[in-house]
C-alpha cells in the first residue's frame, strides 16, 4: 500500500497494525478518488498563473540560446512577470508599450521582435495572453561602407586578434558572412588542401550547397587541424553568435583609422565589388556571393553603387 503524500493526505495505511491497514487504506482510496475529480483526473497539481508562467518561460531560456539572446529574453521575461505579479495578468497596453518607447525603428523592431518570441512561446502553450497587433517599422538599410585600403586594414586586424584577422580574411577573400557560415566553419569543411571549402545549404543564407574557392593568400595563413573541431576554437563547439561582433567592437574603439560606417560585412562588399570589376560579370558575383537570384545580385550591388554599365556601352553619337 502507499501513502497519501502525493495528495498532500497524512495518511499511510503501511504505518498501522494489520487490522487497521485495510480500513485506512479504504479512506485514502475515497480521498485519492475526491482528489482526482477535482483535478480532472490528474495527478499533476494545477498550476495557478504565475506558477504556469515561471514554468512556461524556463523551458524557454532553456533552449540553446547565444549569451547575448538568453540576456535579452530574460530582461523582457522579467518584466512580464513583475506585471503579472503586480496586477494579475499581462495586458496588450503593457507588451506595447515596451516596445512603443523606443523611437528608433531599429530598436523597436527587435524589440518586438524578442517580445513576440516569448508572448507566442505563452500562448501556444495555452497560457492565457493576448498578442500585441504592433507592426513591424521599415528600417533604413544598414550601409556597410567599402574599404579603400582593405590590405592596411586587415594588417590592423592582424596585429589586434588572431581570430578577428582570419575571419576578416575569409570574409573578403571568399565573401563568406562572418557570423553564421565562418564562425561555424570546421576543419572538415576545407578540403585537404585547403583550396575549397563545402558549405550544405543548411548552413548558408541561400539554403543552397555551395563550394567556395580559397584565394591562396587565404589558404597562406591556415594550418589544418582535427577534422571535426571549430577553426577558431579547436574544438566541437564554435564561439557564440555575437563573439565577431563584440571583437570587431573592441578593434574599433582602438582603432581610431578606421573610417565609420566600416562593419565586418565591409570586408565582404569589398570583395563583392572587387570581383565585379575584374569580371564583369553578375554571374560570377551571384555565385561568389552565394545569392539564391541574379535579381538580388542586382539589388546588392545597386546598394553599393556599383555602376552596372561603362562608358563604352552606353549608346553613340554617329
Amino acid at each position: 500500500m502507499f501513502s497519501g503524500a502525493k495528495i498532500n493526505s497524512s495518511l499511510s495505511p503501511n504505518s498501522y497494525p494489520n487490522k487497521l491497514k485495510r480500513h485506512k487504506a479504504e479512506l485514502l482510496a475515497k480521498e485519492v478518488y475526491n482528489y482526482l475529480i477535482r483535478n480532472n483526473y490528474s495527478f499533476n497539481k494545477k498550476l495557478n498563473t504565475k506558477e504556469m508562467y515561471d514554468v512556461l518561460i524556463n523551458s524557454k531560456l532553456s533552449e540553446p540560446l547565444s549569451t547575448t539572446y538568453y540576456k535579452t529574453l530574460k530582461s523582457l521575461s522579467c518584466k512580464l512577470r513583475c506585471e503579472l505579479i503586480s496586477k494579475g495578468e499581462i495586458s496588450t497596453h503593457f507588451l506595447d508599450s515596451i516596445v512603443l518607447k523606443h523611437k528608433n525603428n531599429t530598436s523597436y523592431n527587435t524589440t518586438r521582435r524578442h517580445l513576440n518570441v516569448l508572448v507566442n512561446h505563452l500562448y501556444d502553450n495555452g497560457f492565457e495572453i493576448h498578442k500585441s497587433k504592433l507592426k513591424a517599422r521599415k528600417q533604413e538599410e544598414v550601409l556597410h561602407k567599402p574599404i579603400n585600403d582593405v590590405g592596411s586594414v586587415l594588417e590592423l586586424v592582424k596585429s589586434y586578434n588572431k581570430n578577428l584577422y582570419i575571419c576578416c580574411l575569409l570574409t573578403y577573400g571568399c565573401l563568406l558572412r562572418p557570423h553564421q557560415e565562418i564562425r561555424l566553419l570546421k576543419w572538415g569543411d576545407f578540403s585537404d588542401d585547403l583550396s575549397y571549402i563545402r558549405l550544405s545549404g543548411g548552413r548558408v543564407k541561400s539554403k543552397r550547397n555551395r563550394v567556395v574557392p580559397v584565394p591562396m593568400y587565404v589558404r597562406e595563413k591556415l594550418t589544418k587541424r582535427v577534422y571535426n573541431c571549430n577553426i577558431f576554437t579547436n574544438t566541437n563547439k564554435p564561439y557564440n553568435r555575437s563573439y565577431f561582433s563584440l571583437v570587431w567592437k573592441r578593434f574599433k574603439s582602438v582603432s581610431p583609422s578606421i573610417e565609420q560606417g566600416v562593419t565586418l560585412y565591409s570586408f565582404r562588399h569589398t570583395g563583392a565589388i572587387e570581383i565585379f570589376k575584374r569580371t564583369g560579370s553578375i554571374h560570377k558575383l551571384q555565385r561568389a556571393m552565394g545569392h539564391s537570384s541574379l535579381n538580388v545580385s542586382l539589388t546588392y550591388l545597386r546598394g553599393l553603387e556599383v555602376a552596372e554599365l561603362k562608358e563604352e556601352d552606353m549608346p553613340i553619337l554617329f
